[in-house]
């Protein structure tokens, strides 16, 4: 799909691109640019999110923002122009721009529609019809203190916000009066990464551009003032406990708006239970031998810079089970009424984020050697947890694993990531009582449970898989002996 039109010699527009596989909208969560600003042809003018991730839009072309056609927080179809830049800025005075996003009626008439007949989805599964309704915009734009508000609990209930408002930062005598302060992309992504405001930052470079240097020295000083202000990325339970900061001590109840990622994620989900018939099987290992070898693997140099885990023997042991059994790996396609067998493996991790749960794969994860295995689970977890996940990085998954041991939990029943037809759930591995050559002693156990889809696995099938995983988990050495 094209993103951008030429409405006139002088005016071009830029549209929602499709940043997905088949995505159909996107939110808009930050403008980086207001009209008037000067902008550069791979410039990043906002930050969206989609049913996936977290994407911020560059610009393809050089000049001056004219008008930006959406505010922050708002659905945006695929194809609808949300931002219009001046390319000829110095022939002539331009039209006046559409009232600004910001300047809104002080109470909209009646509730907006969503836009109908497209919702976004999670990974490869169809899209449904929504009825959601939009809520009436209330407030001035008049009043900066209730626009900050606004703004931070907005943030919040997307997962990007801080606990509270901050006071605007006087701007440094060497930033842009009026406008945007100058730094390239790069520059403008660590201040991100960083938590740096870049009005607050004094640039060095020439003709007052931030440097990385500049955004570094700024967030030194910060870090040392506020160490306990800042949360931990990886811990899933951040932005529903920052919600309730901005609710009244008295309020009983909190209502988050379903979008992004929550949404997709409700709707995968429901998809899946009600259209592919889930079975479940468990198994209990002794794992002892397995921790042995982990500890065995994290002093081998061929493993050094990698992080070496139970979780990387498990997933080269489910990768050997399906190359044992190759008919688990496949797919159903209802449309064609075919069995799609799957002659790769991409093995979907999945991880709890600050925006909810995202299934990333390995991409020919069966091709890869322990310490490329290792390599790429520690960067999937890492961009996970980080919220830098990209949307193709979640598409094409085949298999997934998900460790629920990692919050204490013996074991569940995982629900099949929609377009596969196997999930291995993890459990903690605890110290246990075990007979073991005939005596009873303390060894290390773990629980399995393997989903599959029973239109396509049978309970031999799924048995035999799940068995396989156990095997090797109990005697490692079969990561040789069977691959």
């Amino acid at each position: 799909m094209t993103t951008m039109t030429e409405t006139s010699a002088r005016f071009r527009e830029f549209k929602m691109p499709d940043v997905g596989e088949g995505l159909t909208e996107a939110e808009i969560l930050k403008w980086f640019v207001q009209p008037g600003d000067t902008v550069t042809d791979g410039q990043v003018v906002c930050e969206v999110e989609t049913a996936k991730a977290a994407v911020e839009l560059p610009i393809p072309f050089d000049g001056v923002v004219h008008e930006l056609r959406f505010p922050e927080g708002t659905t945006v179809d695929v194809g609808q122009v949300i931002i219009a830049i001046d390319v000829a800025p110095g022939s002539g005075e331009a039209p006046a721009p559409a009232a600004a996003p910001a300047q809104e009626p002080v109470e909209a008439p009646e509730a907006e529609a969503e836009p109908k007949g497209r919702t976004p989805v999670l990974v490869g599964y169809g899209v449904a019809e929504s009825s959601t309704k939009r809520r009436p915009r209330k407030g001035t734009a008049a009043a900066p203190e209730a626009a900050a508000v606004a703004a931070a609990v907005q943030a919040e209930l997307n997962g990007h916000g801080v606990p509270a408002p901050a006071p605007v930062a006087p701007v440094p005598a060497g930033a842009p009066a009026g406008g945007r302060p100058l730094a390239k992309p790069p520059v403008r992504k660590l201040a991100k990464d960083l938590g740096i405001d870049l009005a607050t930052v004094v640039p060095t470079g020439k003709d007052g551009i931030i440097t990385r240097e500049d955004v570094h020295a700024a967030a030194a000083p910060a870090a040392a003032e506020a160490p306990a202000a800042v949360a931990s990325p990886v811990a899933p339970e951040a932005p529903a406990a920052a919600v309730p900061a901005a609710v009244p001590d008295s309020a009983r109840e909190t209502r988050i708006p379903v979008k992004g990622v929550r949404k997709a994620i409700a709707q995968a989900m429901v998809g899946s239970a009600f259209t592919a018939p889930h079975v479940t099987e468990f198994v209990t290992v002794d794992v002892t031998r397995t921790m042995k070898l982990v500890a065995e693997l994290k002093e081998d140099k061929d493993m050094a810079g990698v992080r070496v885990n139970p979780l990387l023997i498990i997933a080269k042991a489910l990768l050997v089970a399906i190359k044992r059994n190759p008919e688990v790996n496949a797919a159903w396609d209802e449309a064609n009424q075919e069995i799609v067998q799957k002659h790769y493996v991409n093995l979907g991790i999945a991880a709890a984020t600050p925006r909810g749960l995202i299934v990333p794969n390995i991409k020919d994860a069966h091709d890869k050697t322990l310490p490329q295995l290792a390599e790429a689970l520690g960067e999937l977890v890492t961009t996970a947890r980080d919220g830098k996940t990209s949307p193709a990085a979640m598409a094409g998954g085949t298999v997934t694993i998900t460790n629920v041991g990692v919050f204490g939990v013996d074991t569940g029943t995982p629900i099949l990531n929609p377009g596969e037809s196997a999930i291995l759930a993890v459990g903690a591995i605890k110290l246990q009582p075990w007979v073991h050559k005939g005596k009873v002693k303390p060894r290390q156990v773990t629980t399995l449970a393997l989903s599959f889809d029973h239109r396509l696995v049978d309970g031999e099938l799924g048995s035999k898989v799940l068995a396989d995983v156990a095997a090797i988990l109990e005697q490692p050495k079969r990561l040789i002996t069977w691959a």
